[in-house]
């Protein structure tokens, strides 16, 4: 049996697969929309409500733990109630990867088609130069004007899982696991296919360093008998919640430059963050983040992998200083220029 898979259906499945991973099921429903499962009449709310209760618990044991009979199992009230069209094309995919998954698993009971084609995913939705997918990836991290770092590091790790875990095998005990993801790391976002992720994170580090510096100005402020000129003129700080965001995106962002040495804890969603509005936890922000800088030792391992990148990845990097000062100094001239003019 043979069927045309064409181009947009195969960005549709690679845009579904994504945002069932990243539990964002109101884009599923549109998604089920594209692929033509779902007439474009039907309900988006009642039908994000049906596909949360349905996926919910197989999504949250992990992307690499998710089998076809988890998504399947109690799909079929849900597809009979909204009436659910299933195209051939999807029938004939349906039942391949089913085969696939049932040949695997008498070789490996633990084998799972989804977690294992994800990192291939991963990589398409980061390096793709489409429209559709870059516009897919960056409303994905964008939620609500909010950027999620905790989705911007699963697909980085799950992009490079294969060849991390590959690079570690070949070398057995000569690389650590930090030192492995930071070279995979540099490799990725020094390229031009890494161009684009690479402008998201010099943006949300000037985003953290100009929040920084305006919470060391608060501080700095709040302990001289004589004001600062253009720093606030009163004792409540001068930060808001957007920098309190920042803030806490810088100090994973230092996590993430640090191989994830010390992001073994569980992700924290920005939806889930407290808005404070107090000056002291603002400054125990920043002392967080100051505390979470990277040390020499851990510093060392990014120096290492250097020498071993291409002579073209070692110019980009030398470039990032500048393009990332550029960038935070826009960011501070516009904050003056709005205290000048707006006070």
């Amino acid at each position: 049996m043979m069927g045309e898979f064409k181009q947009e259906l195969r960005t549709g499945f690679i845009e579904a697969c994504l945002h069932l991973v990243n539990r964002d099921f109101d884009a599923l429903a549109k998604d089920f929309v594209t692929l033509g499962l779902l007439p474009p009449t039907a309900e988006k709310e009642a039908v994000t409500i049906a596909l949360t209760g349905v996926f919910q618990n197989a999504v949250a044991k992990g992307v690499r733990n998710i089998s076809f009979g988890d998504l399947l199992g109690n799909l079929g009230t849900t597809m009979y109630k909204f009436k659910f069209q299933i195209p051939s094309y999807f029938s004939l995919v349906i039942r391949s990867l089913a085969v696939l998954e049932g040949i695997a698993i008498s070789f490996d009971p633990n084998y799972k088609v989804l977690g294992s084609t994800y990192p291939w995913i991963a990589r398409k939705v980061l390096t793709d130069s489409s429209p559709q997918l870059r516009s897919s990836l960056e409303t994905l991290l964008y939620e609500e004007g909010v950027f999620r770092i905790d989705r911007l590091e699963s697909l980085l790790q799950e992009s490079l899982r294969a060849r991390t875990e590959k690079a570690l095998v070949k070398k057995q005990v000569e690389d650590t696991d930090s030192r492995a993801i930071i070279k995979q790391v540099l490799s990725f976002t020094l390229t031009e296919k890494g161009a684009f992720v690479r402008e998201i994170l010099l943006q949300e580090f000037a985003k953290g360093l100009d929040a920084l510096g305006l919470a060391t100005l608060d501080s700095l402020t709040s302990a001289m008998p004589a004001p600062i000129p253009f720093a606030a003129s009163t004792s409540v700080s001068s930060l808001t919640e957007e920098d309190l965001i920042n803030l806490r995106t810088l100090r994973r962002l230092m996590l993430l430059l640090s191989g994830f040495q010390r992001s073994e804890g569980p992700m924290v969603e920005v939806k889930e963050l407290s808005p404070y509005k107090n000056q002291g936890t603002f400054m125990e922000e920043a002392f967080l983040t100051f505390y979470q800088l990277p040390s020499i030792q851990e510093i060392l391992p990014v120096l290492s992998v250097i020498p071993e990148l291409s002579p073209e990845m070692q110019q980009q990097l030398l470039s990032l200083p500048a393009d990332l000062a550029g960038k935070l100094a826009s960011r501070v001239a516009a904050r003056t220029i709005r205290r000048m003019f707006l006070r």
